[in-house]
């Protein structure tokens, strides 16, 4: 906690910012919802292989939405970033037509889960690539501007992306729609990371207007925590060996000891030890075993809900998934525990996080929007996690942890739907200053 809190203040400050391992970015996001928003919203949702468009009609606290999963096929994923752009605006045409959208001008919320540098609520310029995506030409530049571009080349669709979001975001936000005590956002699914509500004066890289309310959400982007070495005390070979075969070697050490993408790969490597040992298996594996990857994380959560079931029923169906055929109850035992010191480092590793998130903030009351497959489908997360931030926080400090539901979907159309009203609300504000009747 001392070494994460110590980061996030380097990320922070304006000095230290440029050498930071965790860059504490402004998302330009000022304020929860305060449930006066309404109208409909298209949003997109990119942060993995899947990529959702929504239809999302707001009522105050009415919400309604229609949506659809589109496929990024592998080699969109490592070709150009217009090949990226040019798919993304194809599979908007083919939603707009399919709910009657095709002639109706529509505002736009983009869930954009990568490390961007925010320039301001809807101009986001990709910083890094991560999760297996190495699309050529998009780091460094606005991903709105090439999605605008995209949108152009086709020239049949009328939409206009007001607001680019992280997926952290997106957590929070669709949580505050329903508890305005919510604070904080924490993705734990195929990568982590988190946000919270930052003070202006603590935020010196902070270059918008200091209007009320003088605060910010910041996409930590803690992921990237360790990358200077200020983890290696608690990097096991395990970890150094995950990194070494990662796409990206070096990056993201905090995340690859916690997420979704590399769990069922530690516990991989741990099992192939204890089975070179003899110590499982009687020494004998499968080719499946010994494939890099081949252990997904859905299995730790698998192999972990048969909790004292003797008869073993999870953890055999994997190991049958595996080619093992070859094992003991012991076995089984040993697997099981296996997986649950690896989820349970993850689920102690992001509790130290969010409970120095707590502790900084000092609010009395904080409600945390979780959102993320980790979180949602292992059986233990939750608890360990609860259990664990409550012994690290402040006396005092109460705090929950929320399901988001749809936090990237939701959350990006709650942060357009703000945007567009206060945007109105400025334009009606000028009008009157004008002396022009509102709606010309």
């Amino acid at each position: 906690m001392d070494v994460m809190l110590d980061s996030f203040n380097q990320g922070l400050g304006k000095e230290t910012n440029a050498k930071a391992a965790v860059k504490m970015f402004p998302t330009y996001v000022r304020s929860v919802p305060d449930g006066t928003e309404t109208g409909k919203v298209l949003a997109l949702d990119l942060g993995g292989t899947n990529f959702r468009i929504l239809l999302i009609s707001l009522d105050g606290q009415e919400v309604n939405m229609e949506s659809k999963i589109f496929l990024i096929p592998q080699a969109i994923m490592t070709g150009t970033g217009e090949q990226l752009f040019d798919h993304i605006a194809e599979c908007i045409h083919k939603f707009m037509k399919d709910h009657d959208l095709l002639f109706h001008k529509i505002p736009l919320g983009f869930t954009f889960s990568f490390p961007c540098r925010q320039e301001g609520l809807n101009k986001a310029i990709l910083t890094h690539w991560t999760k297996g995506f190495k699309c050529a030409g998009v780091e460094g530049h606005d991903i709105v501007q090439l999605l605008h571009e995209a949108i152009e080349r086709r020239g049949d669709i009328d939409v206009n992306c007001l607001a680019v979001i992280n997926d952290t975001v997106g957590a929070l936000m669709s949580c505050a729609h329903e508890d305005r005590k919510c604070a904080v956002g924490l993705i734990l699914g195929t990568g982590t990371n988190a946000c919270y509500i930052e003070t202006l004066e603590n935020t010196e890289l902070w270059d918008g207007d200091t209007d009320e309310p003088h605060q910010v959400m910041i996409n930590t982007e803690w992921g990237a925590l360790g990358n200077d070495g200020s983890l290696d005390f608690i990097m096991t070979d395990y970890d150094k060996q995950v990194d070494k075969h990662s796409i990206n070697a070096g990056q993201q050490i905090y995340e690859k000891m916690i997420s979704g993408m590399y769990m069922g790969e530690i516990a991989r490597l741990v099992i192939e030890k204890l089975r070179k040992a003899k110590l499982l298996f009687n020494g004998k594996g499968s080719e499946e075993l010994s494939e890099r990857g081949r252990f997904y994380t859905k299995y730790v959560s698998e192999i972990e809900s048969d909790g004292d079931d003797s008869s073993f029923k999870c953890t055999k169906q994997v190991f049958a998934e595996l080619n093992l055929t070859k094992y003991t109850d012991e076995d089984c035992r040993i697997v099981q525990y296996v997986c649950s010191l690896v989820s349970t480092r993850a689920a102690y590793l992001a509790s130290a996080g969010i409970a120095t998130l707590l502790n900084k903030m000092n609010r009395p009351e904080v409600t945390i929007g979780v959102d993320g497959s980790l979180y949602r489908f292992h059986p233990h997360f939750h608890d360990l996690m609860e259990e664990k931030i409550r012994q690290l926080v402040k006396p005092g400090i109460k705090f929950k942890l929320m399901l988001s539901h749809d936090g990237s979907g939701k959350g990006a159309a709650i942060v357009t739907a703000v945007a567009n009203r206060l945007a109105l609300e400025k334009e009606q504000k000028l009008n009157a200053k004008n002396g022009i009747p509102n709606g010309e």
